[in-house]
């Protein structure tokens, strides 16, 4: 942990409740106490086998878990995140990763049971709370919760944080070679050039896909307006015809290897890949595009709830999150993270064409039908 508990700090905690039996226990041995002075602390502090319930009734248990299953993003951790928290408390983590928000929310809706900590963007995040698929934050259990910046906390799709726990943010753009275009490719128009004829690709993903040519034409790119929706599908068809693939995380390494020069893609991404190859830079379309905050959440069938708010805690030090933000090229929502090139807010000018992309409702269906028409065009 980050800045070691006093006993006094120990056992105030215990007493007020905000610790359980064994966290209690590994914080007095990593303070230098011995088993049995510890033990004899907690008895004084009232030690027995208690749990915290979160909102719905359902315990969190004082008992850490010995297993962890997460599913994340590919690309989102440093290289030694996960590892480092095995060693630590002993807990054998299984990691899935996926390429899109549909991709999670789709395997936990059909009941995909098992997964303890997952990390949606806001929009999803929006709809996972309306349809009761994620579990209290229960925020006793998070001593660095005040590392993190006030600008990420009780956003519109999850006010209060009552569901999940700001991790990292960036925005969709362009990627694009330096060595093979004069100018930042600034515009989603782009994608109509036939001078790149299969060497340009879009993410597969319908949310970011739809909403540059929303954001082309001057639309919301949260439209539900058949109208405008209409216009947006007809120019992602027409780019369609330009590309080379829709292809989202894995397009790094066609970048780096020079088969791709122009990529949508997030600015995280981008600099994962300039890191191998510094002829890959990003430009922000001047029609706007999307800004985005992932969150790490734990879904309400997940079976290990009090290793899993471990986890959130250990992500929340400062050490961890700065080596995450610096190896995925993201910013990182832990103000008190200290990186070695830290990843500047986007200037008030940047932010005027910047939106975040919110839960469409019943507009979902329509979307969804679109997508379907723009891939099988």
């Amino acid at each position: 942990m980050t800045g070691m508990l006093t006993i006094e700090r120990l056992v105030a905690a215990r007493m007020r409740g905000d610790l359980g039996r064994r966290e209690f226990l590994r914080r007095a041995a990593l303070a230098g106490l011995g088993a049995t002075t510890a033990g004899l602390l907690l008895q004084a502090c009232g030690g027995g086998e208690d749990a915290s319930a979160d909102a719905s009734g359902a315990a969190v248990g004082d008992a850490l878990e010995d297993r962890l299953a997460i599913y994340n993003w590919s690309d989102y951790v440093a290289e030694d995140t996960i590892s480092g928290f095995e060693r630590e408390y002993g807990i054998e983590v299984t990691y899935d990763t996926y390429e899109s928000n549909e991709e999670m929310l789709s395997k936990l809706q059909v009941g995909a049971a098992g997964y303890d900590v997952v990390f949606p963007t806001g929009y999803i995040l929006e709809a996972m709370i309306a349809s009761d698929l994620l579990a209290p934050i229960q925020r006793d259990l998070l001593a660095n919760w005040e590392n993190l910046s006030p600008i990420f906390l009780d956003p519109p799709f999850d006010p209060g944080n009552a569901h999940s726990v700001p991790y990292l943010w960036g925005t969709t753009g362009i990627a694009w070679r330096t060595d093979r275009l004069d100018a930042p490719p600034d515009t989603w128009a782009t994608f109509h050039d036939p001078r790149w004829d299969g060497k340009m690709t879009l993410l597969d993903d319908a949310r970011d896909v739809i909403a540059a040519f929303l954001k082309l034409n001057g639309y919301s790119l949260n439209s539900t307006v058949p109208a405008e929706l209409a216009v947006a599908k007809r120019d992602a068809i027409e780019a369609g015809r330009h590309i080379r693939a829709y292809v989202s995380a894995p397009v790094k390494g066609q970048l780096i290897a020079g088969d791709v020069w122009i990529a949508q893609l997030w600015d995280g991404d981008t600099r994962q890949a300039a890191a191998e190859d510094p002829a890959i830079a990003f430009a922000l379309p001047r029609e706007g595009s999307a800004i985005y905050a992932d969150a790490m959440a734990i879904p309400r069938s997940a079976p290990h709830k009090r290793a899993a708010h471990t986890f959130l805690d250990y992500m929340l030090r400062p050490d961890v999150a700065a080596a995450v933000a610096d190896a995925t090229g993201y910013g990182t929502a832990n103000a008190a993270a200290e990186l070695r090139e830290p990843k500047p807010y986007p200037s008030s000018e940047e932010l005027a064409r910047l939106e975040f992309a919110r839960d469409l409702g019943d507009g979902t269906r329509l979307w969804d039908r679109i997508w379907t028409e723009i891939k099988s065009a």
